[in-house]
């Protein structure tokens, strides 16, 4: 009875409980833009106690935003990480199971829109289109976002509730892209489109996958923000862009999985 007493008052037990307790959260590209404001809101929700670790590719621009981060009682870290290089996958992998040995979220924010966005560029029309943006916006925008998934999903299998929330777009939708009643009929920008909808497939592919277990999968549409990306015709303010992630990054455990969303509503497919 007395080591039993020991070991629920042992001082080490306490710590590695709170580390439990406490979410640990990964966001691609997180040093600005959206995915800066999804940490800043992921950061400072009520009633969520997560750590926050941003990717960013350069390590000065991503000491500018914890600093941010950290001002405004975010508990943060950064990782210095590059989408684009396979080698940072095995490094983001380690770092995660040497200091947590989980991943409880993983917001797949890092993109690129592959050209003038929005716009009606030649690299964005599909008759057109030169195939070497074709693949750089792919291998960003699709084909890193699934190597990086498989990559940290062993981690993410080790939360008690792990969250995967893949940065789409509604220009990914194509019920919205082939109706011409749609709001976004005439903006066709085929790359960075095409991408999306390839991400929204493996959405709907990894969640019925991993449909037996508490893991739960989503695609956000953030909306038209405005960004560097969004440009700033976009009539949304930076501070309304993180909303969505943020709700599918903290879903219940009867919250939706294989979905399509924007601020709580379900998207075409």
């Amino acid at each position: 009875m007395l080591k039993l007493l020991c070991v629920l008052k042992n001082p080490r037990h306490d710590k590695e409980n709170s580390l439990m307790a406490q979410k640990i959260a990964f966001i691609t590209g997180g040093n600005r833009g959206l995915g800066l404001q999804t940490a800043l809101d992921l950061g400072t929700k009520k009633g969520e106690d997560v750590k926050v670790i941003i990717g960013s590719r350069q390590k000065s621009a991503g000491d500018e935003a914890l600093a941010k981060l950290r001002a405004a009682g975010v508990d943060a870290d950064v990782l210095e990480f590059d989408i684009t290089k396979a080698a940072d996958y095995q490094t983001a992998y380690d770092y995660f199971d040497s200091k947590y040995g989980r991943l409880d979220i993983l917001i797949n924010n890092a993109g690129v829109a592959g050209g003038t966005f929005p716009g009606e560029g030649p690299e964005h029309r599909a008759a057109d289109v030169p195939l070497d943006v074709l693949r750089r916006v792919f291998e960003t925008n699709f084909f890193a976002q699934v190597a990086l998934t498989k990559t940290l999903l062993p981690l993410i299998r080790k939360s008690p509730a792990g969250r995967i929330v893949n940065l789409s777009s509604i220009l990914g939708s194509l019920n919205l892209q082939a109706d011409p009643k749609s709001p976004i009929y005439d903006a066709k920008s085929f790359a960075y489109d095409a991408s999306k909808t390839a991400l929204n497939a493996y959405t709907v592919h990894l969640a019925y996958e991993l449909r037996n277990t508490k893991i739960k999968v989503n695609s956000a549409h953030p909306g038209w923000v405005k960004t560097d990306m969004g440009g700033s015709s976009a009539p949304m303010e930076i501070s309304e862009g993180g909303k969505t992630s943020v709700q599918l990054a903290t879903l219940p455990e009867d919250g939706p999985t294989g979905g399509y969303f924007h601020n709580g509503k379900a998207l075409p497919w």
